[in-house]
């Protein structure tokens, strides 16, 4: 299918959902994915969307056990069964534009989506990660300087949250991966559309780096409770830098907690998976979520007591403990990224 055009944020007709003042008794919603079983979003798309007034349903669509799934063929089915949206998680967010008639300007520049909106004459591809994390990175950051920021990690999440910094205002955007050709790949696809921003790779010394930038933007997995540790040592950021993450589970990483502790602002990763989360439910619904309210009820479904791992300041009296950073992995993702 060929890929027009819709306006980001909008939803596009024929192909979106009635609303409910249309006549609509409720909504059916899907994830796409695998391995999906403990994800959070049935959780969190069904409290909010009941909070809004809403009939709504969201199931999982789990292709782990079925080798060769064809992708159009469940697009298919779910349309036969009234579904009104997907999301869209690993391994299909790339491969799922094959699938679909209209993408939003942020799915053509990133190159993935994360919701599909099904129904009528189209099927319309966003991306929510992309909106979800520029919306809690903005603010957090406030009127902090936006003068160069580094992000860690070049593929999966980071194709989202790198398409975000470069139309965020900062004055230079630098990459590091473990792999050279991959942060390389990430500056060539985002440097011409964004003359004012100057993107860059770290060469691979990403320790040279750490004390020239005002913040850092870490999207690879270390930090998750299976992959433990921390990818750079927050330490060698300068006094006043902050760092955002996008892992959350768990919530507090070793690298907040040691970012917290020398005094670092930091983010922790809930804002984006509740921001993508929140963005979905927009499109799909026409009604805009409490994301306040969403965040309450993402931490309790984490485990975390209100207030915990919050976004702070970061003005601590001591400093941790100062243990060696293990290297950067290749840039998977912490965060589900599900929309």
């Amino acid at each position: 299918m060929t890929a027009g055009a819709a306006e980001p944020g909008g939803r596009a007709e024929p192909g979106a959902p009635p609303g409910p003042e249309g006549g609509h008794d409720g909504f059916r919603v899907g994830l796409v994915g695998h391995n999906i079983g403990p994800s959070l979003s049935p959780a969190l798309h069904e409290r909010e969307a009941a909070a809004l007034g809403y009939g709504y349903s969201y199931e999982l669509i789990d292709l782990a056990g079925v080798p060769g799934a064809d992708l159009g063929a469940v697009l298919e089915a779910a349309e036969r069964d009234e579904l009104v949206a997907v999301n869209v998680t690993h391994p299909f967010k790339q491969r799922v534009l094959e699938y679909v008639d209209v993408q939003s300007d942020a799915v053509r520049a990133i190159g993935s989506a994360n919701l599909v909106l099904l129904g009528g004459y189209q099927r319309t591809a966003h991306n929510t990660d992309y909106t979800g994390f520029r919306a809690g990175l903005e603010s957090f950051l406030g009127d902090r300087p936006r003068r160069r920021v580094l992000q860690v990690g070049a593929g999966g999440a980071g194709l989202a949250t790198a398409y975000s910094l470069v139309s965020m205002g900062f004055d230079e955007v630098v990459i590091h991966d473990l792999s050279e050709d991959a942060a390389q790949a990430l500056v060539d696809r985002y440097q011409p559309g964004h003359p004012d921003t100057v993107l860059r790779t770290t060469g691979g010394n990403l320790a040279a780096w750490l004390p020239e930038v005002d913040g850092v933007v870490h999207v690879t997995p270390v930090g998750m409770a299976e992959h433990p540790g921390v990818a750079f040592a927050p330490e060698d950021l300068p006094a006043g830098a902050w760092v955002s993450e996008v892992v959350y589970r768990p919530l507090e990483t070793e690298l907040l907690r040691r970012a917290r502790a020398h005094g670092l602002g930091v983010l922790d990763g809930g804002r984006m998976a509740v921001g993508q989360a929140a963005d979905s439910i927009r499109l799909i619904t026409g009604a805009e979520p409490d994301r306040q309210r969403m965040l309450a009820h993402f931490r309790e479904l984490i485990g975390e007591p209100p207030g915990a791992a919050a976004d702070q300041q970061g003005q601590s009296p001591q400093r941790g403990g100062q243990s060696r950073p293990d290297r950067p992995g290749r840039d998977r993702t912490g965060h589900e990224g599900e929309g």
